[in-house]
């Protein structure tokens, strides 16, 4: 009487074997170890924040805007990760307040941006409803 794993009678093996299918398994766990990283980080909008001694960790928000010098306009508009103008921005964020009217806002800009324009993107979050705001900062010095 043949047990499992033996060859039987005819020749034939009757046992699976694993171990390629472990090796393939580890193999891509270490892949999506790697690339997990670069796949769930936020797009990239390059923006030289200011520093801040006090910075703390930004918190995730719905609504995210970042604004980019740009050297015709004074400034780019970016929502979400994507660029904007302000007729659009309104849009969306007049939507989203209607959904969740506790809608925080990060507010990131770049060091060079004018002082005045970041008031501008503030004053329109709030004339929009968004009672809460953060302007993002680099912990620093």
């Amino acid at each position: 009487m043949a047990s499992a794993g033996h060859a039987s009678e005819d020749g034939c093996i009757a046992a699976i074997n694993v171990t390629p299918l472990v090796d393939i398994t580890l193999v891509l766990l270490i892949i999506f170890m790697v690339a997990a990283p670069l796949i769930v980080s936020n797009p990239s909008i390059k923006v030289d924040l200011p520093k801040a001694a006090t910075a703390d960790e930004t918190p995730r928000s719905p609504i995210a805007l970042t604004l980019q010098p740009d050297a015709a306009k004074g400034y780019r508009l970016f929502a979400n990760g994507k660029e904007t103008d302000e007729a659009r921005a309104r849009t969306l964020i007049s939507g989203m307040v209607g959904r969740d009217p506790q809608l925080q806002a990060i507010i990131a800009a770049d060091r060079r941006i004018a002082y005045g324009d970041v008031m501008h993107v503030v004053d329109l979050v709030k004339s929009l409803g968004v009672s809460k705001f953060a302007l993002d900062a680099d912990q620093g010095p």
